[in-house]
């Protein structure tokens, strides 16, 4: 077996008072591939998630996920308290205790083909990310794209998973049936900064590179410049050069947001600053005093900022999204190009576009061996402006 020296530890689970409730946990894992990284794999009782309130405030109105937790470890991840729901802790626990869904594709293909489903559009990417780690290992998002193009669905990603480059051509070959949205999110351009801060995660100029790899197969990607770090990444240098380098990459636009700390996030981010800048403490302290969000006043001083450079480099395009503040997905905007393009009328299931999983065996190249640090997603809905969630669906 490839995963040499694995332990498959069933008992574990009696740790894990939430997830020992759960009735469709199989297995939990352990290889050295992914030192301190445990997987609790799960079959999957569905696959689609239906977003709160409908698709009156977003592009999308239906996610996946695959995983829950994220082995990137973004101290900023905004899904850590999703964790607390299977009596796990939004800390290391979401940077460790990976729960994976191994028959999503499965579970996903047959909800696409019920006769009742509409063709909305779906997103990946919103809560944690789907090219995380233990994608190396699962790969369970080629049978993914694959069900979602051969239903006729329009479809997103949003990632910081360089993993994505062993799915391009599938991508590519799925973006001649349904429209395809790739973003890749890419917030820090300091290297020691980005390691920090993001301990888990490919480096900035690898993610630029698949981003420059999406565009050489005909693939528009834009980026995520999300959060913006007050103090930290909101200077004219790290702006200007982060701009550069997203431009120099083929990037087709930048989608900006201000940091914002929840819950459950904010002690976890406040933990990491008091480490790393304690000089920063009084003033982060000050600037989220009443909430989740930056203030009014500093978000109109960052757009005032950052709008005018998007002009100069040429990453301000696409049509503005009133609801987020920010770029609307032109793929996720036009699912009636979706059924054009299947030959549907928003009525019965796809033709079939024969589009197949075979991205060949994982390779060393599609694992990343780095122990996990001490997650980020970024969805429109947690934005400022936006409408925000209860509690998620967790499976």
């Amino acid at each position: 077996m490839r995963w040499s020296e694995q332990a498959v530890d069933t008992e574990k689970a009696s740790a894990l008072p939430g997830l020992a409730r759960l009735n469709n946990l199989i297995t939990s894992v352990t290889t050295p591939e992914f030192a301190g990284v445990t997987f609790h794999e799960v079959v999957a009782k569905s696959a689609l998630n239906r977003v709160p309130g409908g698709d009156s405030a977003l592009p999308f109105g239906w996610t996946i996920n695959p995983y829950r937790g994220c082995s990137h470890a973004c101290v900023y991840c905004f899904a850590r308290p999703t964790h607390e729901y299977l009596d796990l802790d939004g800390g290391d626990d979401f940077d460790r205790q990976i729960v994976v869904k191994v028959n999503v594709a499965e579970v996903l293909a047959r909800e696409l083909h019920r006769p009742t489903w509409q063709h909305h559009p779906v997103a990946l990417g919103t809560n944690t990310d789907p090219y995380q780690r233990a994608e190396g290992r699962y790969r369970l998002m080629p049978g993914i794209i694959a069900a979602l193009a051969d239903s006729g669905t329009p479809f997103s990603i949003l990632t910081k998973g360089t993993l994505l480059r062993r799915d391009l051509a599938l991508l590519a070959e799925a973006a001649q049936h349904v429209p395809v949205d790739l973003a890749m999110s890419v917030a820090i351009y300091d290297d020691d900064l980005q390691q920090s801060v993001e301990p888990g995660t490919p480096t900035t100029a690898a993610r630029l590179a698949t981003v420059s790899a999406a565009r050489d197969l005909g693939l528009s990607c834009s980026v995520f410049m999300m959060p913006v770090l007050p103090y930290l990444t909101d200077g004219l240098d790290h702006l200007h050069a982060a701009l550069a380098a997203v431009r120099d990459s083929g990037a087709s636009s930048v989608m900006y947001s201000a940091l914002h700390l929840k819950p459950g996030v904010k002690e976890w981010w406040f933990s990491w600053l008091d480490r790393e800048h304690p000089e920063l403490v009084p003033k982060y302290r000050a600037l989220y005093a009443h909430g989740t969000y930056a203030p009014t006043g500093y978000r109109s001083w960052l757009a005032a900022r950052l709008r005018p450079l998007l002009r100069e480099y040429g990453l301000e395009k696409g049509r503005a999204d009133p609801s987020t503040g920010s770029m609307r997905s032109a793929a996720l905007d036009d699912s009636a190009r979706s059924l054009r393009l299947m030959g549907l009328n928003g009525r019965g299931t796809g033709a079939g576009t024969g589009i197949g999983t075979g991205a060949g065996t994982a390779t060393g190249a599609d694992v990343d061996t780095r122990p996990a640090g001490p997650p980020r997603a970024l969805i429109a809905h947690e934005l400022p402006g936006g409408a925000r969630s209860t509690q998620p669906r967790l499976f």
